[in-house]
């Protein structure tokens, strides 16, 4: 065990650095934007909201394709976790492709249809569709990041994401402040650094992972059906938790012309996101390993390290944010001096202590479950609460009783902690244990 444990170790340290440095260079653009005016910062973070809502998508083939890789990894099968990466590769380009095409013709239409604060919805538009066009870059990247992951190799997706974070910070500077490019500057630098990202993390893949030469390959249809059975439900749980965020942005754009609400989310999000990169970390490092341990057939070891990592996530996340709720003041005033963005967020911190809990329960629990082929269950729960708690709470609390951004917190809270219960349980079960994904190999 003890082994195992230091395995994931080195499986986490990396995962979580990485998932600090993305996190990291959205906290920079948005200070960078910020010297624009908070405007700017409404703008492109209404813009992500809709452009994760469509990489969202990729989840179809990525998380289905990643558990089998990790399963057939574990059973010692690697040139079919290969094949899976090979199958999944094309799925994402042709489905990148046809995104980005769309972002690109249509990104105005997106935002018209939805509703935009008034004063956001140029800049909102020239980011949406200057990011936007580039989403077939990610749907690649995530592809080999995931292959490089599967196999153990998670120093270089970080090596990969710390660089093009040096990129981003450097092309903003000189977008922003030489040429006065403002929105679009920041957008052409987020295409430019994912690019570079992407071409580093390929270039490991090929050079480090050899799963090619082994000879063993199944029938696609069957992989394509593994990857389908973890891929639809997780993808339909992706899909609906951006239509929640979606209807969510949607209704803090209608609290008033000024966008304040919309931006306060914008700044939170950048601040409480350092709060759960320890859970992201965990959920995915504990994800590797359970695909590897079900592959090999460990299923106490497997029970017990989600236990202890969730456990773990928990503790961390909910300190951390204790910690920034209570320097709230300080830490909403680098990004702005407004007195009443400065309080508004500040509250948002402290809702979203109870969110935290919810949320790092859950992110270990549905990675696990996913992991293991069990993917149906967090997929009804999560369409279920978060249409009708998460966003259908905004529209109570944040719309008809006034609470504004606060009221949409307290909504998403109560989404993520109903269902970080029922993951619980759902574990509880060891039901999981029954959704091996490894055919027996033909003789």
């Amino acid at each position: 065990m003890k082994t195992q444990t230091k395995r994931q170790l080195k499986l986490f340290f990396p995962i979580c650095l990485e998932t600090l440095c993305f996190m990291l260079a959205g906290m920079v653009d948005t200070l960078m934007l910020s010297t624009v005016s908070d405007e700017a910062v409404g703008a492109v973070g209404t813009s992500n909201t809709y452009i994760t809502m469509f990489i969202m998508m990729f989840a179809v083939i990525i998380t289905g394709m990643n558990a089998v890789m990790a399963q057939y990894i574990g059973a010692g099968r690697k040139g079919v976790a290969y094949q899976a990466k090979q199958i999944g590769l094309t799925f994402n380009i042709i489905l990148g492709i046809g995104l980005s095409t769309f972002m690109f013709f249509f990104s105005g239409n997106l935002l018209d249809a939805i509703g935009v604060a008034g004063n956001l919805i140029t800049d909102a538009k020239d980011y949406l569709q200057i990011v936007g066009s580039f989403t077939f870059v990610t749907a690649i990247l995530q592809i080999y990041s995931g292959y490089l992951r599967s196999f153990g190799f998670t120093k270089q997706p970080l090596f990969g994401t710390l660089s093009a974070n040096v990129v981003n910070i450097v092309l903003n500077a000189i977008f922003l402040f030489h040429f006065h490019y403002g929105v679009i500057g920041v957008a052409t630098a987020t295409v430019i650094s994912r690019i570079f990202n992407l071409i580093i993390v390929v270039f490991c893949a090929t050079k480090l992972i050899h799963a090619k030469e082994d000879p063993e390959r199944i029938k696609n249809s069957d992989i394509i059906k593994m990857i389908l059975k973890i891929g639809l439900p997780s993808a339909m749980e992706s899909f609906m938790y951006s239509v929640s965020m979606t209807l969510i942005v949607k209704f803090l754009n209608t609290m008033g012309d000024s966008g304040l609400h919309v931006t306060a989310r914008a700044y939170a999000i950048q601040i409480c996101n350092f709060a759960n990169v320890i859970s992201l970390g965990l959920a995915q490092a504990n994800a590797i390993m359970t695909g590897w341990r079900i592959g090999g057939k460990e299923y106490e070891e497997c029970d017990k390290a989600t236990r202890n990592s969730a456990i773990l996530a928990v503790c961390i996340s909910a300190g951390l944010e204790t910690i920034f709720a209570l320097l709230g003041t300080h830490l909403v005033g680098f990004f702005s001096e407004d007195p009443v963005m400065v309080s508004l967020v500040t509250k948002l911190l402290y809702i979203d202590i109870i969110l935290e809990v919810g949320r790092a329960t859950n992110l270990v629990y549905v990675n696990a479950l996913k992991a293991s082929g069990d993917a149906i269950f967090p997929s009804i729960m999560g369409i279920i609460f978060m249409l009708s708690v998460a966003a259908g709470g905004t529209f109570i609390f944040g719309v008809q009783m006034g609470l504004g951004a606060v009221g949409a917190y307290i909504g998403m809270a109560a989404d993520e902690c109903i269902r970080a219960v029922a993951m619980y349980f759902r574990w509880r079960t060891g039901k999981w244990k029954h959704h091996r994904l490894v055919k027996p190999a033909i003789a």
